[in-house]
Parts: structure tokens; sequence; C-alpha cells
């Protein structure tokens, strides 16, 4: 099993009813594995609730990660370390790399580059799917 974290733009993309997205969460779903957003990927992606049935669907098989105060000061470091500002790529890589310590992980998301670079700094094995 493969435990999978969306970005927002793997969470626009369920949105679009992306059907390869849509596979990977329900192949997750089939397989028991572990599906976790972090709330600033969703606060990026959410934008009409009573138009977005099928993120609001997607999102009912996600485990939604807080930023909570420990989240964030990871993420700021972590931003600090890359050099970078997007405190949400940090968190989503900072939520995987939580995972990672005990499972195989995959980050599903529209900025490759960026996790693989947010990745390295932080030294973890996680496979990054462009979606």
């Amino acid at each position: 099993m493969t435990a999978l974290v969306l970005d927002a733009g793997a969470l626009i993309a369920l949105d679009r009813n992306d059907r390869v997205v849509w596979a990977m969460l329900r192949v997750a779903a089939d397989d028991a594995s572990t599906v976790q957003v972090p709330a600033g990927a969703i606060a990026q992606a959410w934008r009409d609730g009573r138009r977005q049935a099928l993120l609001s669907r997607a999102l009912a098989h996600c485990d939604e990660v807080p930023l909570d105060g420990v989240v964030a000061r990871a993420a700021g470091l972590l931003c600090g370390r890359a050099g970078t500002a997007d405190l949400i790529d940090a968190s989503v890589v900072v939520t995987a790399a939580g995972i990672a310590r005990h499972e195989d992980v995959a980050i599903a998301t529209s900025d490759p580059d960026d996790m693989r670079r947010l990745l390295s700094v932080l030294d973890v094995a996680a496979r990054v799917v462009q979606v």
C-alpha cells in the first residue's frame, strides 16, 4: 500500500473531474490506503461548495490535516531551508514526510519540481506524481 497526499492542484483536478486523479483516489480507497490533504491545500482549491460537489465528494474520502502550530512551524522552517515561500507546498511535503517514516507515500501535485525540491531538502523518499 502507498499512502497518498494531495496538493491543491490535485484537488482542482478532482473538482474538474480528471479521470486519472479520480482513479488514483479510487485505487487508494480500494487498497485502504491513507489519503491526506493539508488544510491549506483545501483552502487554495475551495471556492464555492455549492458548485464543488465533486471536490466535496472527494474530500469525504480524505483525512484533512490541520495546519496547526507544529505543522506550520515545520513548513516555515522547510521554506527557510529551501529558499522558497510557498507555505502550502511545504505543508504538503511535511505531511508526506510524516507518513514516509512508516509507509510508502506518493504526492499528487501540479507542481512536481517544487515538491521534489522540498522533499530533497528533507531527504524524504516520496514518489511525486504530476497531475
